[in-house]
């Protein structure tokens, strides 16, 4: 089984990236691989709701001037997502925001394609606004289907200065919780391919609440 962690900090061994490598390496001891794709400081673009990917069905974005896609393929073929931002004016930063975006739209164009994997999302954090952030990126998660993996407390890290947060205890600690509640619920996953089928799950009715009355 393999998780992938996407950091969007743009902050090279910032805050952000020890929270991920905290989760990655206790992962790691329950023999889940683990990789953390840099996506902050990249100049991505953001969704712009042209509809190409419920036309082409490949998985893909039609924007191709950024790495989003390469991205996705990976993301599109783990067991699990690690989603990791700063917070930023209470939420997260623009990169982590447009792959939300991008892939929330790409994989629901695609048969909700990221169902029943397991999502799981940390923040750094200098005084206030995690909650926010956090739920910004759960909220990926709840709308694909994707089960959520939580902790012992909110995952956050408190810190400002790079390395900071490592001296946050209980925070590293969460990290630790988090990582192996994300590792028992993908084996929970696991044990029960082919043996429990996954749930039936009907999309065919949407509704708008806005109805113009047709011209007479």
């Amino acid at each position: 089984m393999k998780v992938i962690a996407i950091d969007g900090s743009p902050r090279k061994g910032g805050n952000t990236e020890a929270l991920l490598k905290r989760v990655c390496d206790r992962l790691n001891t329950h023999g889940i691989e683990t990789e953390i794709i840099k996506i902050g400081g990249e100049l991505l673009s953001g969704c712009t709701a042209c509809g190409a990917c419920f036309k082409t069905k490949n998985k893909r974005c039609i924007i191709y001037n950024d790495p989003m896609n390469e991205w996705m393929e990976k993301i599109f073929e783990a067991d699990g997502i690690l989603l990791g931002s700063p917070t930023y004016f209470s939420d997260v930063t623009m990169e982590m925001k447009a792959l939300i975006d991008r892939l929330g739209y790409v994989a629901i164009a695609n048969d909700q394609a990221l169902a029943n994997k397991v999502g799981a999302a940390v923040t750094a954090v200098r005084r206030a606004g995690a909650q926010h952030t956090l739920d910004t990126m759960n909220h990926l998660f709840s709308i694909l289907q994707m089960p959520i993996a939580t902790s012992s407390y909110w995952n956050i890290g408190y810190g400002a200065a790079k390395g900071e947060a490592e001296h946050d205890v209980e925070g590293m600690q969460t990290m630790d919780n988090l990582a192996e509640n994300m590792a028992w619920l993908m084996k929970c996953i696991e044990a029960g391919k082919g043996t429990v089928p996954p749930p039936k799950i009907d999309r065919s009715q949407q509704m708008n609440f806005i109805r113009l009355e047709a011209e007479a």
